[in-house]
């Protein structure tokens, strides 16, 4: 019965072609063509589960070796995103993703809390093995494809204060930190004041440690602490970034951040979101809210420019960064296999089936599902002084 089950679904397949070999030890193809990769059943999978959330319960049965994938990753992620019908979320929630509601209950700042630290406390020796040496963990900018990762950041930090056309004396602000080479760059190289606040414990301890270490104590601060909080106590800022913050806020807590922008940045200032989109406004991966970044939500671009006019933002530059995150997922992943070793030693074989599968399907879905990274550079108010051109980007 589970069997012909699966073999029902699999024949609903009408773009792309797979091979599956199940647990009895027969192999079959499915759709038509040549087979672009084959899933093996080493173990049944219940087909209720996969019924319900096939999403969630393929990705589990992948980090519990009940199932493996064997094949390019592009070519995985683009059959599915082909046959939604098959591999998409149930009918329900599809239907749910289309009411653009306003808005459901917003998270509370203590939940938050536990889901930024669930994910970016696993600790500064875990990331440290797989990303550059600026420790950046948000899509870099290449601006030639042998770039390297530390270059490749260096010069997406760059690019984010150029956008803020930033002046010595500023004040700045970086929302969503990480560890801190962005608000560091920012005082040494343009001479401003920079502030970074964060909800990671390794993160501030790792951003702290760097700060002293440069002796940037009077131009450099960082704060554990929720953007919400930082409201409260009044400070203004001539300039604010974010940078793959966004995503953590959640669809309910839009209005909230915006707003919060509003009161952070003084008139006439300029903010920079750099943040994953969805072409469309569409539900949580829930394999992804489960085991990776709980309490996510991935905006459509549209979406966030719907927004900006109810605070008196004004867009000034959109930017598109979709293949240099999936480069950049791509060098993660590469990273992160030169020490599976040592990764396995600290977290075991499911963590590293988890992440493995986490880098490479997202790296292919930047290239072929039209998932995107955009950079929106707004002021708030309407300031007549910019430069006139996007010139000084490239200088």
């Amino acid at each position: 019965m589970q069997k012909s089950l699966l073999q029902n679904s699999f024949n609903r397949v009408n773009s792309g072609a797979f091979e599956v070999t199940y647990w009895d030890g027969t192999t079959e193809q499915y759709g038509k063509g040549e087979p672009s990769f084959k899933l093996i059943f080493h173990e049944k999978v219940p087909y209720g589960q996969i019924v319900k959330d096939p999403i969630l319960t393929f990705g589990e049965a992948y980090m519990d070796g009940a199932i493996d994938l064997y094949g390019e990753m592009d070519k995985i992620i683009a059959l599915a995103n082909s046959n939604l019908n098959v591999f998409g979320q149930n009918r329900k929630s599809r239907l749910l993703s289309k009411v653009f509601s306003r808005w459901p209950l917003p998270t509370p700042l203590r939940k938050q809390l536990e889901d930024v630290q669930y994910h970016y406390d696993l600790g500064n020796d875990f990331f440290s093995l797989w990303l550059d040496e600026t420790m950046s963990y948000s899509c870099a900018y290449f601006q030639r494809t042998e770039d390297s990762l530390t270059q490749a950041q260096i010069q997406k930090i760059d690019h984010v204060l150029k956008k803020l056309q930033l002046s010595p004396g500023e004040t700045f602000l970086d929302i969503g930190s990480g560890w801190g080479w962005l608000i560091i760059r920012a005082a040494q190289e343009y001479g401003v004041k920079a502030t970074g606040i964060t909800l990671s414990q390794e993160q501030y301890r790792g951003t702290l440690r760097r700060i002293v270490e440069l002796g940037l104590e009077d131009r450099v601060e960082v704060e554990l602490m929720d953007y919400r909080v930082l409201t409260e106590s009044g400070r203004t800022f001539d300039k604010i970034s974010s940078v793959g913050m966004l995503e953590h806020v959640g669809q309910a807590n839009y209005p909230h951040f915006m707003l919060a922008l509003q009161k952070l940045l003084k008139e006439g200032g300029l903010a920079l979101l750099h943040t994953i989109t969805h072409t469309k406004e569409a539900p949580v991966n829930s394999w992804i809210e489960n085991h990776i970044f709980p309490g996510g939500y991935i905006p459509s671009l549209r979406e966030v420019i719907w927004l900006l006019p109810d605070y008196d933002f004004h867009v000034i530059h959109v930017e598109s960064l979709r293949l240099h995150y999936a480069m950049t997922l791509e060098r993660w992943a590469e990273g992160f296999e030169k020490h599976v070793d040592k990764v396995q030693e600290m977290y075991g074989d499911r963590f590293v089936r988890m992440w493995r599968l986490y880098l490479r399907s997202c790296a292919a879905s930047f290239r072929v599902s039209g998932q995107s990274v955009h950079q929106i550079l707004f002021s708030k108010g309407l300031n007549n002084d910019l430069a006139l051109t996007l010139r000084h980007l490239y200088n």
